[in-house]
């Protein structure tokens, strides 16, 4: 301890505030993240608290997201506004339903390198990712300082999201959140095969020629159009369900 507070001092480090904090987050640091409480790795951390704190976060702030699928054509991206304090699993069931898909795949945040999601139990001690109900959004950020990320989906199709921080902000007054602001594009279905998949689906649905130009039709209907509008009312709806779900407590025993 005494070498590492030497270096501390020589990395321009303050070492009661460096110690003050590695002792409060030890208890609850996975050892994976240990290198990032290295007096010269701290003060990373320590500049992204301080830029997550110059937004004048609050208990009640929020955070504005671009998400954009990557490898897709034409473009689908969706623009949310979420709690920052909202745990990581409840993220990934916000974005399931902003995108219209089913949860029914495994799922990985990836915040420069460190994965959340759900822990295997077959996996050893330090493998695979941190559990995603044990950390919020605000967490993260302040110990990564990261600024974008993203949102794995379904590993064998290979979906990913790049989601953008654009704004933290507080909460506006009356407003309930998670909340969608925007969308554009239709998402594509689920075990399709990935982007090269969808690809290939939307080049048989559009020429007749192409043998399976009607199992397309059967499987997406003829009118689909991945340009389409999105119809954001059922969307709100399924947001404020999980707001309120969110929001109750559960009773006690008497």
């Amino acid at each position: 301890m005494v070498s590492l507070i030497v270096t501390a001092k020589l990395n321009d480090v303050d070492p009661q505030a460096w110690r003050a904090d590695v002792f409060a987050r030890l208890p609850n640091l996975p050892v994976r993240r240990m290198p990032d409480v290295l007096p010269w790795n701290w003060r990373r951390v320590d500049r992204a608290r301080v830029a997550v704190s110059e937004h004048e976060v609050t208990t009640d702030a929020i955070a504005r997201l671009k998400i954009t699928l990557d490898d897709v054509e034409p473009v689908v991206s969706r623009r949310i506004e979420v709690p920052l304090s909202i745990r990581l699993d409840r993220l990934h069931q916000v974005l399931q339903i902003v995108v219209r898909w089913t949860d029914s795949h495994l799922y990985e945040f990836r915040f420069r390198g460190i994965g959340f999601g759900i822990p295997d139990p077959d996996w050893g001690i330090g493998d695979g990712p941190i559990e995603a109900r044990k950390t919020t959004l605000l967490a993260v950020i302040e110990d990564t300082s990261a600024k974008s990320f993203k949102y794995l989906y379904d590993f064998g199709g290979g979906w990913e999201r790049a989601i953008k921080i654009e704004k933290i902000q507080p909460a506006a007054f009356g407003l309930t959140y998670p909340r969608l602001l925007a969308a554009t594009g239709r998402c594509p279905p689920e075990d399709v095969g990935g982007p090269w998949g969808y690809k290939e689906m939307l080049e048989a649905f559009a020429d007749p020629h192409r043998e399976r130009h009607g199992e397309m039709h059967d499987w997406l209907g003829s009118d689909f159009d991945p340009n389409a509008p999105i119809d954001t009312s059922a969307i709100d709806s399924n947001l404020l369900t999980l707001d309120k779900r969110w929001a109750r407590r559960p009773s006690r025993k008497p």
